[in-house]
């Protein structure tokens, strides 16, 4: 008897495609990549195939429990120096309490995204309790139904299409602010059943499918220097975006005798960062890859510059390359006033 036939051919299938993938890395634009960017572009696929073994197979929507998603030791998906997400399945069917406590966060938020299921891209939001409606300690019901009148705290209504919710932390300091912190337990859990053939082989197959989606999320690496202009807080998603944020996009490319000085005025939004990524949207190693608006140093009139740089050029806002030369920047504002104006950049010989 051949036990278990589809899970073992949905394994095999998933195992097929980071092998695929990992082929695929002399196929992405700018090949043949550089030492540094295959060394990346292997950690990137081992990363991606960890999340979604954890996303997919291991999580429980009757069992909910927080697993990192993004961090400082996993990069993928757009991460930075001073981020913490975190990430559960929901099954709209159930009730969730969800309670935590802000600690140094000087932005957090949950959302819940909707989607097609099946490891698909989510593509929409249905709700999100944000960082200035969460108290120092929180608590928020998501749910199909509205909380009883003596409940206190948040509500997110769960939706038929209900899929996850994810988590976010942002930090002044990296390695020294805590992170938000964050716990959820079901109300009325179904009992629990053991997976059989059909159900684990459709998990294999939904972390396959997520794998090759974010897989194809990659940027290529250009050869000027810009920062394009921002695009305003969303009222759809794509992935996983924030609902309550606008972005930029940039990229540099330096000589080793170059820097480039970003400047901007001040934008009225409640935090923001910048960060520098490779192809593969993860960031370099250390908390010099990034800043963000608690630490940089600004004008009396709120503006503020950044140097991009190979080596410290003696500029209290400098972002380091981590020694390449060609990478992409991203810029987050999170809960501003309006859409930022565009940065501009400029190329300049670098100190020393």
């Amino acid at each position: 008897m051949d036990a278990a036939p589809e899970t073992r051919r949905a394994l095999g299938e998933l195992v097929g495609e980071l092998g695929s993938l990992q082929e695929g890395l002399d196929r992405l634009p700018g090949a043949p990549l550089d030492e540094a960017s295959r060394i990346d572009g292997c950690r990137w696929l081992l990363t991606l195939f960890q999340v979604a073994v954890d996303i997919h197979l291991r999580a429980d929507p009757r069992a909910p429990r927080f697993r990192t998603l993004l961090g400082p030791e996993r990069k993928w998906g757009g991460d930075s120096p001073d981020a913490e997400f975190l990430h559960t399945p929901l099954d709209p069917a159930c009730r969730y309490l969800v309670t935590g406590r802000r600690a140094d966060a000087a932005y957090l938020s949950l959302t819940v995204y909707g989607g097609p299921g099946e490891g698909r891209f989510s593509t929409r939001i249905i709700g999100s309790a944000g960082h200035r409606e969460l108290a120092e300690e929180f608590t928020i019901m998501l749910s199909a139904g509205p909380p009883p009148d003596s409940f206190e705290g948040a509500w997110l209504r769960l939706e038929p299409d209900a899929e996850c919710a994810i988590t976010r932390s942002y930090v002044g300091a990296p390695g020294r602010d805590e992170h938000a912190s964050w716990r959820i337990r079901a109300l009325d859990p179904p009992p629990p059943r053991e997976a059989g053939d059909d159900q684990s082989a459709a998990a294999l197959r939904a972390a396959r499918t997520w794998l090759r989606e974010q897989a194809s999320l990659l940027f290529h690496l250009s050869d000027d220097n810009r920062v394009d202009p921002p695009f305003p807080v969303p009222r759809e998603t794509l992935g996983w975006a924030a609902g309550d944020a606008a972005y930029a996009a940039g990229s540099y490319c330096l000589a080793e005798d170059e820097a480039l000085v970003i400047r901007g005025p001040r934008v009225e939004c409640e935090f923001w960062n910048m960060t520098l990524w490779n192809p593969f949207m993860h960031s370099f190693g250390g908390e010099r890859a990034g800043l963000n608006s608690a630490r940089l140093v600004t004008g009396p009139d709120g503006s503020w510059e950044i140097v991009v740089a190979h080596r410290d050029p003696g500029h209290p806002n400098w972002v380091s390359t981590a020694g390449r030369p060609r990478g992409r920047m991203w810029f987050r504002w999170f809960l501003p006033e309006g859409t930022p104006p565009a940065p501009a950049v400029t190329v300049v010989r670098a100190a020393g």
